[in-house]
Order: C-alpha cells, then structure tokens, then sequence
C-alpha cells in the first residue's frame, strides 16, 4: 500500500478551484508525502494535462481526487437565495453538472495513477474493480461512521476521515439542510469511531497544521495526515492574492452555504454573515456566485470572495512545500518523543 512507502505520513489535501497545481502536487511527493491533484471543476482534458504536468515534475506516486457526482436541485429552491443575491450583484446562470464523473474515472483507467480519491460521494463496487484493475488505490473521504461503511462494501482501500475543523467543502454524501441541527463530528472523535468501527486504513483530516498535530492524528490511529490549509500560503500553491493575504489572520472560520450551496469552512466575512440562510443547492449555486465571486476577485475586495480555510489557519506558514514537509515532519517525530517520556 501506497501509506506504508511514503517517507513521511503527509498527503497534500486535493484543493479544487485555484490551490491545487501540478507544482504543489509533485512538491509535497518529492518530499516524501504523497501529493493528491485536484480535478474538481476541470474537464476531462484540464484533467489530463495536469496529470501529465505533474508526471513530468515528479517520477514519485501521486494521487487524483474527483469530486462524486450528486443530484441536481429543483430550481424552485433556491430561485428566492438566487433573487436576494441579484438586488446587489452580478449572478450567473445556475446549473447542474456531475463534474465529469464518469468521464474522469474512465480517463484514469487509461492513464492510472497510484491513487484515486473521491469526495461528496462513493464510487461504487464497479468503480472500484474498474480503478483496481488499472493499479490504482482508492480513497474514500467520509465523515462519519455510516459513510465509513458504505465505502468498505464498495471495497475501498482507505478512509480519509474529514473532521468538522477541515477547511473548504465537507464531505459528507448528502447535504442538507435538515442535518444542521447535528453537529459535525470533530476529527479525534471521528478517527476514535472509524478506527473501532472500519477495518480499513484511515487518514485524518482537519486543523492540522503542526507537527504536533500531525503526531496528535497519528496516536489517535492514523495511518497518515491529509493537510490542505497549512499548505495554501506555499509559492506552489494556486492560491490567489486575497485568499493569501487573509490566511494567517486571527479571523475566526465557519460552516456556510453562501457561495456555493454546500456546506464549507471559510473565514467569516460579510457576504457569509449576511446570508447564513442559504440553502443546499450544489453545484447550481456555485454557478451562480462564480460573476460576483470574480468581481470581488478583481477588485480586492475581500468580503465577497469565498476565502475556504481549516480552524487553525492563523498558524499557516509561508514556506516552500518541499521545506513545509520536512519541517510538518521532524515537529511531530519531536511531539511524539516528548508525548512517550511523560
């Protein structure tokens, strides 16, 4: 298994939407990680070119990440969020897409790469004996011991737990807004009850981004850490300028449905204050915010961009990736020593 040849249990978490290059991608592998590439939001041809960017930058394993196709949403749902929005912005069209699923599973049992991962879904036992047979390891990403279980039967061969404290997107297979009254389970609880419950490798994701936490997933159970905000300040990182600026701040982070109808963490700003009422409708609203998002792009203007960020991003620092890893590294070989002598 691709965990058990890694020189550090680092995994760079798959960023779609600007973070995730080729460059920070073969950067984190040739350090002795294993990078994962984002193809969220890319064609099957986008796909294609980064993945052979990033062979070409590294002769090391890497992975893909595809974001699982979910269902389209009645207009009618979120046509009052979408109305609100219009009185004081630029809105594009919504509309529904399954992000290529079946075309980038295809793509990469042509040209497989040793891992697949997926989010907000699971590929089914198919899927699974489809990837397999091309030489790929599957990853599921779940965040609950439900989701755990259906990736197990469909013969995935390992769990990337994501705690509540995780930047960006959850991962959760359905979302929606009845669920909110439940709290999300928070990445110890969460590693404790997959580890007792699936007799599948787990990585742990969410608020790590010291060596100490590192060592922290790790003695919870932890084959490895998937960590995506501590890298997001790296020069390799697609990362724009607004986004960059605000990491490292001490602005608190929440869940919001705001930008893209689908619950993520991000640094609290105006635009997600002012509408904690969105509704669940992915990928259609995401669509639709994507003029008033590059709007605020263009002009610095940081209260109506989506800046997706984990709990502890005011300790994210502003090294080379290579550097990053070997520092994530020694910190927790030196957390875990401190941790046996008391």
């Amino acid at each position: 298994m691709i965990l058990d040849e890694l020189q550090t249990p680092i995994v760079l978490a798959p960023m779609a939407g600007g973070p995730s290059t080729p460059e920070l991608t073969a950067a984190v592998s040739e350090a002795g990680g294993l990078g994962l590439l984002a193809a969220g939001y890319l064609s099957v041809e986008e796909t294609a070119a980064r993945i052979e960017k990033t062979r070409a930058l590294t002769g090391r394993p890497f992975g893909v990440n595809l974001f699982a196709a979910g269902a389209p949403t009645p207009p009618a749902e979120f046509a009052e969020y979408l109305a609100t929005l219009a009185a004081d912005h630029e809105v594009g069209t919504p509309k529904y897409d399954g992000d290529a699923w079946d075309e980038k599973i295809d793509l990469l049992v042509v040209a497989p790469v040793p891992v697949v991962s997926c989010t907000f879904g699971c590929f089914d036992a198919e899927q699974v004996d489809r990837l397999h047979a091309a030489g790929s390891e599957v990853w599921v990403t779940v965040t609950s011991v439900a989701e755990a279980r259906i990736a197990a039967a469909a013969g995935a061969d390992a769990l990337v737990a994501q705690g509540a404290e995780a930047g960006g997107h959850r991962a959760t297979f359905a979302d929606r807004v009845a669920d909110d009254a439940t709290d999300p389970l928070g990445l110890l609880a969460l590693l404790q009850l997959l580890t007792a419950a699936v007799d599948l490798p787990v990585v742990a994701t969410g608020g790590i981004t010291t060596g100490a936490g590192l060592a922290a997933a790790l003695a919870a159970g932890a084959r490895a850490a998937q960590l995506g905000t501590v890298f997001l300040r790296c020069p390799e990182a697609g990362t724009n300028s607004i986004h960059r600026g605000a990491l490292g701040s001490e602005t608190p982070t929440m869940l919001t449905r705001a930008f893209t109808g689908r619950r993520a963490r991000g640094l609290r700003n105006r635009f997600l204050l002012e509408h904690t009422d969105a509704p669940a409708a992915y990928p259609e609203i995401h669509y639709a915010t994507a003029p008033l998002r590059a709007a605020a792009r263009a002009a610095g203007n940081a209260d109506e961009v989506n800046l997706w960020a984990g709990q502890t991003h005011a300790l994210t620092p502003e090294l080379p990736a290579g550097e990053l890893v070997a520092q994530l590294s020694s910190e927790a070989k030196i957390a875990l020593t401190k941790a046996l002598s008391r």
